[in-house]
């Protein structure tokens, strides 16, 4: 079988309203213009991360050339400069989110330590011998992990919430497992394996109901959909800079105000209090009180560049694209021979887990990058997801706005070949 032709490509999208096309991103992205193995690179492990647009790169130069510094503590000019930067970047984030404050924003290296940070200074003093953490059986390790520690060390209990056959949650047993022993709900707004966006508006106004607080793992929704804390209610809400175009080791975890009011410090050290003595330590107000230390000044200076590139363009217009460039992907790969893309849950995201028959996940990946095709191949720190498939390891290509259709026309035609090579 060969690739659909150009002129098949009606879920391919081309320029969208509001202006935007993949190569008006693309042309923003180094790394997009070199070769890997005498081919273009094709990155499609967005998933994984995203690569990084000039203007991020030349945010991070500019401040380790021209302003770096620690920040709130100096009475110098770099230090007020440096100052700036960080608590801009704050701000933009608490925008980008929809948040009512920029001191509901609290920064982290990422999801996971935003989570680990909700399980140790929430949990720590929230959670009891019987009570229960609902944790569907879709969440990434992170969303996992972090619970099952806490829930050991304060006798709570972890529930798994079930899946139903296309990848979506089971609603029903949602509902049933809910009760007034329910202290906490966990949950991803998309999921990293299967793409599945759960209905987490609904989900947070039901845990509500029974006194619970809900947790949104937003890692990989930002960079596909528009989000609103306050329109979703979540008490929690975290995500990672590298998946939304920033550097690596920066995050950010929005806490709603009267849930952040009553936290307690989770690390200690400086920049976190107000007065040190052997016989009293007074903390400084939140969110500097959950920010103990020098934390990652250049990433939040990165990550300020990547919300204003990001933000530049239509968010709807960038939405309608990946949906469109997501279902061609889908139509496409189906003329692989022995393919088969985990899940079907309407609404997905531009994710597509798959397998081919014949073949283990690290040798597709490992063809492919023979031809300079960059996917992911393994359990993706989700194997109670690929369990619910019967699966130990799968093959992933992510999608993000820089990419194109002639991209997954290559992606198969490479699939087609190794098929045909077997």
């Amino acid at each position: 079988m060969t690739t659909p032709d150009v002129t098949e490509r009606t879920a391919a999208p081309g320029r969208q309203p509001g202006g935007f096309t993949p190569e008006s991103a693309r042309k923003d992205f180094p790394i997009l213009h070199r070769t890997v193995n005498g081919h273009p690179l094709v990155w499609l492990d967005n998933g994984a991360t995203t690569q990084k647009p000039r203007q991020v790169i030349e945010a991070l130069a500019g401040y380790y050339s021209a302003s770096n510094s620690n920040i709130h503590r100096g009475a110098h000019t770099m230090a007020r400069e440096a100052t700036e930067m960080y608590e801009a970047g704050r701000a933009a984030v608490a925008d980008f989110l929809g948040a009512p404050s920029s001191d509901s924003i609290v920064f982290v290296r990422g999801t996971t330590e935003a989570i680990n940070l909700v399980a140790q200074s929430w949990g720590r003093a929230n959670l009891g011998p019987g009570d229960d953490i609902l944790v569907p059986v879709l969440e990434h390790h992170s969303d996992i992990v972090p619970w099952q520690l806490i829930a050991k060390e304060t006798r709570a209990r972890v529930v798994p919430v079930p899946l139903l056959p296309d990848g979506r949650i089971d609603q029903n047993a949602y509902a049933d497992l809910l009760s007034s022993r329910t202290r906490l709900v966990a949950i991803s707004q998309a999921s990293n394996v299967l793409g599945t966006v759960p209905p987490v508006r609904e989900m947070t106004a039901l845990a509500h109901r029974y006194g619970a607080k809900v947790l949104v793992d937003g890692a990989q929704a930002v960079a596909h959909m528009p989000v609103d804390v306050t329109d979703l209610d979540a008490d929690f809400y975290a995500f990672s800079g590298h998946k939304l175009y920033a550097p690596t080791g920066i995050g950010a975890l929005y806490v709603k105000p009267e849930v952040l009011a009553g936290l307690r410090p989770w690390q200690g050290g400086g920049n976190m209090i107000d007065s040190v003595s052997f016989e009293r330590t007074t903390f400084a107000p939140a969110p500097h009180l959950m920010e103990a230390g020098t934390g990652n000044i250049a990433g939040v200076v990165g990550l300020l560049a990547a919300l204003n590139w990001f933000t530049s363009f239509d968010r709807a217009a960038v939405a309608a694209y990946e949906d469109g460039l997501t279902a061609y992907a889908q139509q496409a790969m189906g003329t692989v021979p022995g393919l088969e893309i985990l899940g079907s849950a309407p609404g997905r995201i531009a994710v597509l887990t798959f397998t081919m028959a014949g073949h283990d996940p690290a040798a597709i990946a490992s063809w492919l990058d023979r031809d300079g095709i960059a996917i992911r191949a393994g359990h993706h720190c989700a194997q109670p997801a690929l369990a619910h498939y019967g699966l130990e390891s799968a093959a992933r290509a992510s999608f993000a706005l820089y990419n194109t259709p002639e991209e997954v026309d290559e992606l198969v035609t490479s699939l087609q070949s190794l098929q045909q090579s077997a």
